[in-house]
């Protein structure tokens, strides 16, 4: 237990503040354990930024475990532990005061006391001096200094879509916590949060003109492939990778899978879910569409006399190419509602039996499939092996061009979402945000419908006024 690391050791706090739960040893607890062990090594890595996911431990390792961590080995150590809430400050407070009275950690640290005289919940200190004192944002720390200063979650969800909670925090930040370092050059900050609006904690200090921060950002899901490097000078060159996933691939594991995902996205909306669990926070409204254009149905019409889909389509599977995707409407007088959205990673076999089956289901008055390399050999199969009504679209003008014709109808609030669907949090997270989007199936498959439905219209009072 003498060569004991910090990854090891989080395992047994874990076990002691956690009793009878199971340790999951994930991946990217590496990742965390190799900063901190640089930051409280005294190496170059002295400001540092998680943003990872609720129910991530990022709390445990960076609030509990390592401030016993640091007086474990070096006791003269003062460290200020800060949090939005009192209360959680309390007990990550008293969390580390029970890993430092254990048994194993006093075996592991025979020399490390705590002191009688000064053994509170707020501050606890050693028998050399050194200490632990937790506060919340915009707390008074008058007198008290700092080796190590960790800031966890500054804001909560709700405070962080006031403005002046906003600024309260960044401003206690700048003129008030960082100051209690007892040397701004060798002294440590870590901040732990996750993100929770555009002009957040985290947001303030990485657009600051002079960029010391060292950032480590883990998304539940991957958006693109990591791979992330030990910053300790001492690890071997062949050891230096400490963590790697695959696009797509979930931080941690959930028990029920990618369906407690959409669950999560249910619960929390696509503004929350982008911020807390992708470490990407939208702005409200984005510049083309607006939330509150968007309406909403409770149940389908009465009657579907009018289904259509509309497909934009791929035929690939690797982790860069594009979806496949279809919306199903139905129109009402002169109103449109969005029925469902089917959207995946298809080789060509499979996404002509989806064609059929989500046409078996809804059965569509017709079927708008674009005219591009995968969609062409789509219709001619389909029109000659099927009585599907085919429709082959022939785009015209580029992207955003189509994208703002179909703007209108948006902004006249004919245009309905469902309540809830599965579906809904990624569909409403790429329509608010295009253009400024890696993936925009969605959006084309919805430009590609209400196009062709206006031009239906357009010909239909053409034809009347002749």
């Amino acid at each position: 237990m003498n060569n004991i690391n910090l990854l090891k050791f989080i395992e047994l706090c874990f076990q002691t503040v956690v009793p009878g739960c199971e340790y999951n040893d994930y991946q990217y607890i590496k990742v965390i354990a190799d900063r901190l062990e640089a930051a409280s090594a005294g190496e170059e890595v002295k400001r540092i930024i998680f943003n990872m996911p609720p129910r991530s431990m990022k709390s445990i390792c960076v609030s509990v475990a390592w401030p016993a961590w640091i007086l474990g080995n070096q006791p003269t150590a003062r460290i200020i532990v800060a949090s939005y809430s009192r209360l959680l400050s309390e007990k990550h407070s008293l969390d580390t005061r029970c890993i430092m009275q254990s048994d194993w950690y006093r075996k592991l640290f025979p020399k490390v006391e705590l002191s009688k005289d000064q053994n509170t919940k707020y501050k606890f200190q050693t028998v050399q001096r050194g200490c632990r004192i937790a506060t919340s944002v915009g707390g008074t720390l008058t007198g008290e200094g700092g080796d190590f200063i960790i800031v966890d979650d500054p804001l909560s969800p709700a405070q962080a879509l006031s403005e002046t909670f906003r600024k309260r925090a960044a401003n206690w930040f700048d003129q008030a916590l960082v100051t209690r370092l007892n040397d701004r050059k060798k002294g440590v900050i870590v901040l732990v949060m996750h993100r929770l609006h555009l002009e957040d904690l985290t947001a303030h200090l990485l657009c600051k003109p002079r960029n010391i921060w060292h950032h480590v950002c883990l998304p539940i899901i991957a958006e693109d492939k990591e791979i992330i490097y030990s910053v300790n000078n001492h690890i071997p060159e062949h050891e230096q990778e400490i963590y790697s996933r695959k696009e797509g691939q979930l931080l941690y594991s959930l028990t029920e899978g990618k369906e407690e995902i959409e669950m999560i996205k249910a619960e929390l909306g696509s503004y929350g879910f982008a911020a807390q669990y992708q470490q990407n926070p939208l702005p409200l409204s984005s510049g083309i569409i607006k939330r509150e254009w968007l309406k909403r149905y409770k149940n389908f019409p009465d009657s579907l006399l009018h289904v259509t889909q509309s497909w934009d389509t791929a035929i690939s599977t690797n982790n860069t190419s594009d979806f496949s995707v279809c919306t199903t409407w139905t129109k009402v007088d002169n109103t449109f509602y969005l029925l469902d959205v089917y959207r995946a990673k298809l080789e060509y076999p499979k996404l002509k039996e989806k064609v059929l089956s989500l046409a078996a289901r809804w059965k569509p008055h017709a079927i708008l499939i674009e005219a591009k390399a995968s969609g062409q050999q789509l219709v001619q199969e389909l029109r000659k092996n099927s009585d599907l009504p085919i429709i082959q679209i022939v785009p015209h003008d580029d992207k955003l061009t189509r994208f703002h014709r179909i703007v209108p109808i948006i902004e006249s609030e004919r245009v309905f979402l469902p309540n809830q669907a599965v579906w809904l949090s990624d569909f409403e997270y790429e329509i608010l945000m295009f253009p400024e989007i890696r993936h925009d199936d969605q959006v084309d498959s919805t430009v590609q419908y209400l196009q062709w439905v206006r031009n239906n219209i357009a010909r239909v009072v053409a034809i009347r006024s002749l």
